[in-house]
């Protein structure tokens, strides 16, 4: 994904895509497990700086797939938690977005 003007944030996404198999590959024999978390839009105070920020919340919530709001700073940690306490799952990307995909512009 990336929108216009986004180059470098899009290009430093992809570059922790990339690099989390070849780490979990390379921590492996340590017994190290390595996932990689890829949160959407939560509902942190980086909104205050709004005007309004409930509306200007609101607004990017109609953007989400489902459900159509910001994701809630406990459900991003709760696949944290998964993360860190699932022993199997290792070299994971994981989206926490809602299913969002933000438009080019």
């Amino acid at each position: 994904d990336g929108q216009i003007g986004q180059a470098a944030y899009a290009a430093s996404k992809g570059g922790l895509v990339g690099l989390t198999l070849p780490a979990a590959r390379d921590l492996a024999a340590a017994g190290i497990r390595l996932n990689t978390v890829a949160p959407g839009l939560i509902d942190t105070p980086i909104y205050d700086f709004a005007e309004d920020p409930e509306a200007f919340k609101a607004k990017l919530g109609e953007s989400v797939l489902f459900p159509r709001r910001l994701g809630d700073p406990a459900e991003l940690a709760s696949m944290v938690v998964e993360c860190l306490t699932n022993s199997y799952m290792n070299a994971e990307v994981v989206r926490v977005d809602g299913g969002i995909r933000m438009p080019p512009k």
